[in-house]
């Protein structure tokens, strides 16, 4: 019975310096997975957020982060 359920906690979000990083979508050939990640600058090494597999992760992901529309690149 589903009368008392675990309340699923929120993730925590890091601040990312938006000089040091960049986001980014990392995104399967093969199977068209995508991941939501950040990028550093300086090394290119991904950082990954979380999975992207709807319209409204997308918009969660970019809400959280305070990531406009045209700001993120898909990378392959």
């Amino acid at each position: 019975m589903g009368l008392f359920k675990k309340k699923q906690a929120e993730p925590e979000t890091t601040h990312f310096d938006p000089a040091a990083f960049e986001p980014v979508i990392r995104a399967s050939i093969c199977t068209g997975e995508k991941v939501a990640c950040m990028r550093e600058r300086a090394t290119g090494k991904l950082h990954e957020l979380m999975l992207i597999r709807t319209d409204g992760d997308l918009a969660l992901f970019r809400s959280r982060y305070g990531i406009g529309d045209g700001e993120i690149r898909t990378v392959y």
